[in-house]
């Protein structure tokens, strides 16, 4: 059961960003200061990547654990209250992500998804590793 009202927890939602989360800057500045340029949410491209460097034909996802249900992450529990509501909206989001994904790599993109625990856990210089070697 939920532990605050239903007017708060919605307040609390609504005030998450879906762009320019602390994540994603947090690879933005690592990136510009390995000297890469791109561009950002670019809506030309399925899913609105998160980071494009269009010069090395490659896509960087930051996803947040919950939101896009990171597969044995412990931030990415379901929620134990309103599962009419999370579950298709999570499930949604994955198969979303996947499809994107599916349609980005056949035309082309490499792509990278770094997950917000990865950031947290210093995992994230590895997998952006391969395209710092190819400059």
């Amino acid at each position: 059961m939920d532990t605050i009202s239903k007017e708060k927890r919605s307040h609390n939602m609504a005030a998450i960003k879906a762009k320019n989360t602390k994540p994603e800057i947090i690879v933005r500045k690592y990136l510009h200061a390995q000297g890469f340029r791109f561009r950002i949410h670019r809506n030309d491209l399925p899913g609105k990547p998160d980071i494009v460097l269009s010069k090395y034909k490659v896509i960087i996802f930051v996803h947040g654990c919950f939101w896009h249900q990171h597969k044995g992450c412990k931030r990415s529990n379901i929620p134990k209250s309103n599962n009419i509501y999370w579950v298709p909206k999570l499930v949604n989001n994955v198969y979303r992500d996947k499809e994107n994904i599916k349609l980005l790599k056949k035309n082309g993109w490499e792509i990278i998804v770094i997950w917000e625990c990865e950031i947290k856990k210093n995992r994230m210089e590895a997998k952006l590793r391969k395209i710092t070697n190819e400059r």
